[in-house]
């Protein structure tokens, strides 16, 4: 990273700065329940089939105890529908929730969906549709703290108590966000929201989380339908279109809207347009991004002088992400000139499940950095993190004079 010199600067040595940046080309495996055949789920799924990095595994329900089971990795990958362990479900990296009511999972199965948040730290997605949020019965549920909109009232079952229709438009919070970057400036996506087409939501929005970021607004356009069919009609509505939150050590999404697929199929929409992929593609990217693995290695720096200790410190859990504590955990080191060392990590005692160690680079270059911790059970998991050494010029990158 750069910038220009300016006039009369004294200063120029911290013009110029490095970063690590980490690619993981790893393919992240989503599963996505849907409780009725719509095109939301078939176009989605088309959206995404072609990039590598995206497995979207599907649940869908065609009728009374029956499913169809999409992209598996083996017959026995949920045969017995909707996982009931946490094992199971924690090998997922994300969930997408489509139009599915909250009694289609037992107390113990909605429990375990907020763990997959809080504590798995995975990404959860809850699309709109009939059997979604309030309409679907998630007042009350462990999901409704994890769900960064309010839910309320009681279920509406397959009856349909609201409409509206929905302009997107860009908040200030999404213009300069990763997931809604669809075209080649900030600017230009901004206006590309602006002239897609109108979507619908059958859930009615009784307000966003204190602590949520609301990416894209919907507002009802002239002449639009907002209210109940053959009632009351609300003047001026206005609803999330796409919603966020941290919860515990994962994230949650809403997008109560149940037809994102006009976006790409709309009369005014140019065949071949990549908007709808690529917004499918980056908001399935961002539920996937920071989900930790069984193991999680942090260093105290990613970039130190020659012969400055690096602080190493792993977190490990079980298959149900629970912390572990008598594991053996080995930091296996590779340098640049190809030098290799094992670096034993001893349990912190103070935190569960943390493992803390240190080492010291004597040449300059990428270290990288691969722990592997094997469990009681004999499992072994890994991850791995790198640093840059190299004469950095620390005394520059806060050159001010400090009086004091």
């Amino acid at each position: 990273f750069r910038v220009p010199l300016q006039q009369g600067e004294q200063v120029t040595q911290n013009n110029a700065q490095q970063a690590l940046v980490r690619v993981r080309n790893v393919r992240e495996k989503i599963l996505y329940v849907e409780g009725e055949p719509r095109y939301e789920m078939r176009f989605v799924r088309a959206a995404v089939e072609a990039d590598s990095n995206l497995q979207l595994v599907a649940l869908q329900r065609t009728a009374d105890r029956k499913f169809l089971r999409l992209n598996v990795d083996g017959p026995q990958e949920l045969a017995a529908g909707f996982p009931a362990t946490r094992t199971e479900l924690y090998g997922y990296r994300a969930i997408i929730l489509g139009s599915v009511e909250a009694s289609f999972f037992t107390h113990a199965q909605l429990v375990m969906l907020a763990d997959f948040v809080s504590v798995r730290g995975g990404g959860l997605l809850l699309l709109g549709g009939r059997r979604s949020f309030s309409e679907g019965g998630y007042a009350g549920t462990p999901l409704a703290d994890v769900m960064p909109v309010v839910v309320q009232g009681s279920a509406t079952g397959d009856s349909v108590s609201f409409l509206a229709d929905l302009t997107a438009s860009l908040t200030p919070g999404g213009a300069s966000h990763a997931v809604t970057q669809v075209a080649g400036t900030e600017a230009k996506s901004a206006e590309r929201w602006r002239t897609l087409p109108t979507v619908t939501s059958v859930n009615r929005m009784r307000g966003v989380k204190p602590g949520a970021v609301t990416l894209i607004q919907g507002t009802v356009p002239r002449g639009g339908r907002a209210g109940v069919p053959g009632g009351e009609q609300l003047r001026g509505y206005e609803q999330p279109v796409l919603v966020y939150q941290r919860y515990g050590r994962g994230v949650s999404v809403a997008m109560p809207i149940q037809d994102s697929w006009t976006w790409a199929f709309g009369a005014d929409i140019p065949v071949g347009d990549p908007t709808f992929p690529t917004f499918w593609r980056q908001l399935l990217r961002f539920l996937t991004s920071d989900v930790p693995g069984r193991v999680a290695v942090r260093l105290g720096a990613d970039q130190v002088n020659p012969n400055v200790a690096v602080t190493l410190q792993a977190a490990v859990v079980d298959s149900a992400y629970f912390s572990v504590n008598d594991a053996q955990v080995v930091a296996h080191i590779a340098g640049p000139a190809g030098a290799a060392r094992d670096v034993p990590l001893e349990w912190a005692v103070d935190r569960d499940g943390e493992y803390r160690g240190t080492f010291t680079p004597d040449q300059p270059g990428i270290y990288t950095v691969r722990v592997d911790a094997r469990s009681p059970d004999g499992s072994v998991a890994s991850d791995s993190a790198f640093v840059r050494v190299a004469d950095l010029n620390a005394e520059y990158g806060d050159a001010e004079m400090r009086a004091a």
